[in-house]
């Protein structure tokens, strides 16, 4: 596995939780795994997890170049995954082994979110080149948005294999009415992509146009954290947003099952795990009408999508649930339900079975 992150990089998301996955189940069916992955400040260059061997060198522009010259020292791999993350490792260049390229979303208009002209349009360029190139190499992602974009692309072969949480829904539900304050919550990497401003943005006009009020927990670190906490300070809502930072799985599953909704404004996503994982504690999500989420949330029967991708659309679409408290209840129970086929237990096995047929194939 090549990918820029490990499990313990700080700057881990779900990309590497998902990984994390595989590659344990990998291990747990006895078989070999090596994970190259960028050096961090404070790391170990090797270090084993979960029977997975972690090795770390080099940046996010270096690392394939540690990772050729290390791969041409070892012994053939039966398969070598490349994941793309904006950039990838041009492992089809430099190995050859049997190859996958596994990729959770095209960034696009996210390295707008992270640079500015012309580092964004730089980016956007070599995006396409690459994909470009790799049109020959098979592609694994979990997104039919980003399966169909590829298509678009000239990529020739794309096998789509869901997503999977730990999380595992909720056997009962308990009682939770839409009584105000509505306790709402997002769950992400505080990063420009993600868009949590507009979900406090979204929070201020819920209060003054819709007369509601609310309180929001934000739960991740990263880095517009400075940024976020200055924005609550200006709009005046130091009461009303908290913020947790990272939480472990036990303290997030209680947020998410004690919040109302959960908030996703992201620009783009491979899919968007915490909803599945909010849903499994009997929490709709409220998200935009952005790939990857309008997946992994089904309008108005697991939660809702908005309109428009806007704080006060957002707020509108908060405000409007109020009146339909049935209809909340339904979709707890409906969301909770098809979170359960999403626990890993469900989905593994054909992952893993798939991958195994991948390393066995010919040359």
């Amino acid at each position: 596995m090549l990918n820029w992150r490990d499990p313990h990089n700080p700057l881990a998301g779900g990309a590497e939780r998902v990984t994390h996955a595989y590659m344990r189940g990998l291990v747990d069916r006895g078989h070999e795994v090596t994970w190259f992955a960028n050096a961090f400040e404070g790391c170990d260059p090797e270090e084993i997890i979960d029977g997975i061997r972690v090795l770390r060198s080099g940046g996010k522009f270096t690392s394939w170049m540690d990772a050729r010259k290390w791969h041409s020292c070892e012994k053939p791999f039966d398969l070598v995954i490349d994941q793309h993350h904006g950039i990838p490792w041009y492992a089809p260049v430099w190995c050859s082994d049997r190859c996958v390229a596994y990729i959770h979303e095209v960034l696009g208009p996210i390295w707008d979110a992270f640079y500015s002209w012309p580092l964004n349009m730089i980016g956007k360029w070599q995006e396409r080149l690459t994909i470009r190139q790799y049109q020959e190499v098979r592609f694994w992602t979990a997104s039919s948005f980003t399966r169909s974009l590829l298509e678009e692309q000239g990529v020739q072969a794309v096998t789509q294999i869901p997503y999977g949480v730990d999380t595992r829904a909720l056997k009962d539900l308990p009682e939770k009415e839409l009584d105000e304050p509505l306790k709402l919550i997002t769950v992400s990497r505080l990063a420009p992509n993600k868009q949590v401003d507009h979900a406090i943005y979204a929070l201020k006009i819920l209060q003054e146009e819709h007369d509601l009020e609310g309180c929001l927990k934000i739960v991740g670190k990263g880095q517009e954290k400075g940024a976020l906490s200055q924005l609550v300070k200006e709009l005046g809502l130091q009461d009303s947003v908290t913020f947790v930072g990272a939480l472990s799985e036990s303290e997030k599953e209680e947020a998410l099952q004690q919040a109302h909704f959960l908030l996703h404004t992201s620009v783009r996503e491979g899919w968007g795990l915490n909803v599945v994982e909010a849903n499994a504690m009997g929490t709709p999500a409220i998200v935009y009408p952005s790939p990857g989420l309008v997946e992994s949330t089904t309008h108005r029967e697991t939660g809702l999508v908005t309109d428009d991708s806007s704080p006060s659309d957002l707020a509108a679409t908060i405000a409007g649930v109020q009146s339909h408290d049935g209809a909340y209840q339904d979709w707890r129970k409906t969301a909770r339900d098809r979170a359960h086929g999403f626990h890993w237990d469900k989905v593994l096995p054909d992952a893993l079975d798939q991958l195994e047929r991948w390393a066995s194939e010919e040359r």
